[in-house]
C-alpha cells in the first residue's frame, strides 16, 4: 500500500528556461455549476425587469438595460461575488416620481450622478456606516414601497391606470371596480394564480418542476392563453433600439434634482448593501458552508453598484441595485463565483436582440399582476414578528405610514427619528424602588443610570434613614458620570453618619467592596459572592460549612440536596423569575418556534445555554448517554430520539441540527472497554448505538480527524470527535432529514466541547472541525487544508485526513 506524504510547501521564484515555449494565456474556465445557475437567473431576471419598467412608466426597453448592466457591469466590478443586480421593486415608486416629474432624459441623467454618488460613498468606505440603519427602518421602508407598488398594480390588473400617490389610488378604487375589463383582469388573476400555487406543487413530479422559475412560467401560461383565446388585451411594444432614448443635461429645479439624486444614492445603497450581507448567510449556509466562496467586500459593492448606475443611467436604463429574490436564486442555484452574475447579464442582452417578437406577445396585464404580487410580498409577515418580538413596531409602522402617504425620504427620516426616540426613551426608563427586608433597607435600580434619572436617584437614596443598613442593586448595564458621582457622594455621606451600604449588581454580584468598617457592620459582610463565584451547589449568601477536623465547635449538620434544591427554586422565584416572565409569557402565548435542534450528552458538566449563548426557545434540546442518533429502524422500542428528531424537523421547522460530543466522554469510555461478553444491560443496550463510531475509527478508509492543528490526545478523544461525524451520518438516513437536506432548508453541524479548556470546535465539511469562541461569528477555513500523517500504532492508515482543528483566536 503506497502511503500519502504530505505536499512540501516551499516556493521557488518561476524561472523559465530560456529555450522554452511561451506561457500561453490563462483559459477563462466556467464552471458548470455557475452555467446552469445564470440560466435559472435570467428566466427570473427576464419578466421581472419588464414588469418593472412597466411599473415605472419607463421605456420598457429600459429594464433590460438595467438587467444586462447590473449583470455585466455591477457583476464584474462588485464586491458580493452571488449577488445579482437589476432594476429593483423598491425603486419602483422614485423612479416612476422622478418620471413623472422630470421626464424620463433628465431622470437617466439623475441615475447616472447617483452612481456618482456612490462611487464616491465607496472611496470613503462609509459602506459600512450604511448598516447601522434600524432593521425596522429597512423594513418598514421596504414594506411602504411594497404596499405603494401593490396599489399602483391593481388599477392596472383591473383595466385602468394608476395615479400619482398611493393616497390617490386608494380613493380611486370604487370607481375603478365599477370599470373592470374582463378580459386583462383574467389574465391577471391566472398569472396570480400561477405565482403563488406554483411553489407549492406537492410530490416528487412537484419538486421536478418547481425547478423552473414561478414568474416564468406565470408570464408564459398568460401570454399562452392570451393568445390562444385571442383575448383583446394590451401587450409589451417594444420599440426598435434605434429610436431609444439616452439621458440628456438635466432640467428642473437643482434642489429637486438634488433630491432625487439623493433617494436613490440611498435606496440603492442601503438595498445592494444589506442585500450583499443577506448573500453572504445564505453562502454560509449551504452544506459546504460556502467554500471558495469570498465574502462579501461592502466598499467594492458600493463602488460596483454606483458604475453600473452610471452605466445604466447613459445607456437610457433604470436605476440598478441588488436585488434579493435573483440574488437567492442564485445562490440556490449552486453558483460558486460571479460568473454566473455576468453570463445572466449577457443572456439578457441576447434576449433584447433575437427575442423582441416573442416579448411583444406578452400581455400587460400579466406583468402588472406579476409586480404586484412582488410588491405585497415586500410586506414580510416574518419582518413585522420581529419587530415585534423587539419591540421597535413603532418604528417599523411609521417609517412604513410615512412612505406610503409622504415619500421615501420622508418616511425614512421619520423611522429614524421615532428610532432615536424609542432609545432615548428605553435609556431614561429607571425603575427605582426601595424596600425593607431583615433590618435592611434595599435600594433596587433596574434599567440604565443616566443623568437623566439622577432626580429620582437622588431623592429616593434621601429618603433612606441615617445610620441604617443599606443594599444598593444596580441591575443595568451602563451608569453615567452624573450617576456615579451621585451615587458616590451619597455613599460617601450614609458612612461619614455611620451607617453600613453595600453596592450590588445583578442579584448576588458584589461589584464593591464594602469597607472594614462596612464588612464589620454588615451582617452580610463576607465575601461570598463575586463575579467569578463557581456555581457548584452553590447558595449566594450562605456561609459554607466548615469541616469537623478544622472547626473549634461541632459543625452544623449539611443541607440535603432537597434543601439546595428547594433553595435554588425560592432564588429562582425571587430574583430570575422577574426578568424572565415577560419573556416566558411571550413564549406561551406564541409558542416554540426554536431554530435549532441541539442533540448533546447527558454529562452534567455540559452546559448548553452557557456554551451557545442561548435563552428560553432559542434550541429544542435533546440529551442523551453519548449525544448518538440510532439509525432508523434500529431504535428496538425507543423510538425516543427518532421521535425528536421528527418533531423539530416536521413540526417546529428548525432550521439547522447540531449534534455536540464532549472531552472525556463516559459513553465513549465504555465503548473502549465494552467486550463481547458484557452482560446485555439497559447501558449496554443503548451503547450499541455508537458501535459504528468504533467501526469508522478503526476503518482505514477514514482518517482520524485532527484538533488544534494535532492527532487527538488518545483513544477516548479520537473516539468523541469521530462520534460526532458518525452520528451525522446517521441523521442524514433519516427521511424527513434527507428530504430538507435536498430541499436545501436544513443544515447539519457538528460540534466538539472540551471541557477542560472551555473550547469548542465546530465541525467543518466531512471530518474537518475548526474551533470558534463566540456562537454568532461565523469561522472560515483560513488556508489550504494539511494532509494528515499517518495514525501510530495498529490503526495506522495512509488516507489524507480533510483538514486540521486551529482554536479560536481573541479577536
Amino acid at each position: 500500500m503506497t502511503l500519502c506524504t504530505p505536499a512540501r510547501t516551499t516556493t521557488r521564484p518561476r524561472v523559465q528556461r530560456p529555450h522554452s515555449p511561451p506561457e500561453g494565456p490563462r483559459r477563462f474556465r466556467i464552471a458548470g455549476a455557475d452555467l446552469s445557475a445564470s440560466v435559472a437567473v435570467f428566466l427570473i431576471a427576464l419578466p421581472l425587469s419588464l414588469g418593472i419598467a412597466l411599473a415605472t412608466g419607463a421605456p420598457l426597453q429600459s429594464g433590460l438595460v438595467a438587467a444586462a448592466v447590473g449583470g455585466l457591469v455591477a457583476g464584474r466590478f462588485g464586491g458580493s461575488p452571488l449577488q445579482v443586480s437589476g432594476p429593483a421593486a423598491g425603486l419602483t415608486v422614485v423612479t416612476a416620481e422622478l418620471i413623472q416629474l422630470y421626464g424620463w432624459r433628465t431622470t437617466c441623467a439623475i441615475t447616472v450622478l447617483a452612481g456618482l454618488a456612490q462611487l464616491g460613498l465607496s472611496v470613503l468606505r462609509v459602506a459600512r456606516s450604511a448598516l447601522a440603519v434600524s432593521p425596522a427602518i429597512v423594513h418598514g421602508m421596504v414594506a411602504g414601497i411594497g404596499t405603494t407598488i401593490a396599489l399602483a398594480q391593481l388599477h392596472i390588473v383591473l383595466g385602468g391606470n394608476p395615479q400619482s400617490s398611493a393616497v390617490d389610488n386608494v380613493l380611486g378604487l370604487p370607481a375603478q371596480l365599477a370599470d373592470i375589463h374582463a378580459a386583462g383582469l383574467a389574465i391577471s388573476a391566472l398569472t396570480v394564480v400561477v405565482l403563488l400555487c406554483w411553489p407549492r406543487l406537492p410530490g416528487r413530479a412537484g419538486r421536478l418542476v418547481r425547478k423552473v422559475p414561478a414568474a416564468l412560467v406565470a408570464v408564459a401560461g398568460a401570454t399562452a392563453v392570451a393568445a390562444l383565446a385571442g383575448l383583446a388585451v394590451p401587450r409589451v411594444d417594444l420599440p426598435s433600439w434605434s429610436s431609444h432614448a439616452l439621458p440628456g443635461l438635466p432640467e428642473g429645479p437643482v434642489l429637486g434634482i438634488a433630491a432625487g439624486v439623493l433617494t436613490i444614492t440611498l435606496v440603492t445603497s442601503v438595498q445592494s448593501l444589506l442585500s450583499a450581507v443577506a448573500v453572504d448567510k445564505l453562502v454560509a449556509a449551504r452544506p459546504d458552508g460556502g467554500r471558495g466562496v469570498p465574502r462579501a467586500a461592502l466598499d467594492r459593492e458600493l463602488a460596483g453598484q454606483g458604475a453600473a448606475n452610471m452605466v445604466s443611467g447613459a445607456l437610457g436604463g433604470l436605476p440598478v441595485a441588488g436585488v434579493a429574490v435573483r440574488s437567492v436564486a442564485n445562490v440556490s442555484a449552486g453558483a460558486v463565483s460571479r460568473a454566473s452574475t455576468m453570463l445572466h447579464g449577457l443572456w439578457i442582452v441576447l434576449a433584447a436582440l433575437v427575442l423582441v417578437p416573442v416579448l411583444d406577445l406578452i400581455p400587460l396585464p400579466a406583468l402588472a399582476a406579476l409586480v404586484m404580487v412582488v410588491g405585497v410580498q415586500m410586506v414580510s409577515i416574518t419582518h413585522i414578528r420581529t419587530v415585534t418580538r423587539h419591540r421597535e413596531v413603532v418604528v417599523y409602522v411609521v417609517t412604513l405610514s410615512g412612505v406610503v402617504l409622504v415619500g421615501i425620504l420622508e418616511g425614512v427620516a421619520l423611522g429614524i427619528a421615532v428610532a432615536i426616540a424609542v432609545s432615548l426613551h428605553r435609556l431614561a426608563r429607571t425603575r427605582i424602588t426601595r424596600e425593607e427586608r431583615d433590618g435592611r433597607h434595599l435600594l433596587h435600580v433596574r434599567g440604565q443610570l443616566t443623568f437623566l434619572a439622577v432626580p429620582r436617584l437622588s431623592r429616593a437614596l434621601h429618603q433612606l434613614p441615617h445610620g441604617s443598613d443599606v443594599v444598593v442593586e444596580l441591575d443595568g448595564s451602563f451608569m453615567d458620570h452624573a450617576a456615579y458621582e451621585t451615587l458616590s457622594d451619597w455613599m460617601a455621606g450614609h458612612l461619614a453618619h455611620g451607617g453600613t451600604v453595600e453596592t450590588t449588581g445583578p442579584p448576588g454580584t458584589r461589584i464593591a467592596e464594602p469597607t472594614p468598617a462596612t464588612a464589620t457592620a454588615s451582617p452580610a459582610g463576607h465575601t461570598c459572592c463575586r463575579p467569578w463565584t463557581p456555581w457548584h451547589n452553590h447558595q449566594c449568601g450562605e456561609q459554607p460549612a466548615e469541616r469537623p477536623d478544622e472547626a473549634t465547635e461541632p459543625a452544623e449538620p449539611r443541607r440535603s440536596p432537597g434543601l439546595h434544591l428547594a433553595s435554588g427554586i425560592g432564588k429562582f422565584q425571587r430574583n430570575t423569575a422577574p426578568l424572565v416572565r415577560e419573556e416566558l409569557a411571550r413564549l406561551a402565548r406564541e409558542g416554540q418556534r426554536p431554530s435549532q435542534l441541539f442533540l448533546t450528552c447527558a454529562d452534567s458538566r455540559l452546559v448548553t445555554s452557557m456554551i451557545t449563548s442561548s435563552g428560553p426557545g432559542d434550541l429544542f434540546t435533546v440529551r442523551n448517554v453519548g449525544n448518538l442518533v440510532p439509525l432508523p429502524g434500529e431504535e428496538s422500542g425507543d423510538d425516543s430520539v427518532a421521535a425528536a428528531i421528527e418533531y423539530a424537523v416536521e413540526v417546529l421547522r428548525v432550521e439547522s441540527i447540531t449534534v455536540c460530543g464532549h472531552s472525556g466522554c463516559g459513553a465513549m469510555q465504555a465503548l473502549l472497554s465494552g467486550g463481547p461478553d458484557d452482560p446485555p444491560t439497559p447501558l449496554r443496550r443503548w451503547l450499541r448505538h455508537g458501535r459504528p463510531s468504533l467501526e469508522r475509527m478503526a476503518s482505514r478508509r477514514h482518517a482520524w480527524a485532527r484538533i488544534s492543528g494535532r492527532l487527538p490526545a488518545d483513544a477516548v478523544e479520537q473516539l468523541c470527535l469521530t462520534n460526532v461525524v458518525q452520528q451525522l451520518e446517521h441523521l442524514r438516513a433519516y427521511e424527513s432529514v434527507a428530504r430538507r437536506l435536498a430541499e436545501g432548508t436544513l443544515t447539519l453541524h457538528g460540534m466538539y466541547f472540551h471541557v477542560g479548556e472551555a473550547q469548542a470546535y465546530l465541525l467543518a465539511g466531512a471530518d474537518e472541525v475548526h474551533s470558534y469562541d463566540d456562537v454568532f461569528t461565523q469561522v472560515m477555513p483560513t488556508g489550504p487544508l494539511e494532509p494528515s500523517p499517518p495514525a501510530p500504532g495498529p490503526l495506522e492508515r495512509g488516507l489524507p485526513a480533510p483538514g486540521p482543528l486551529e482554536p479560536a483566536r481573541a479577536s
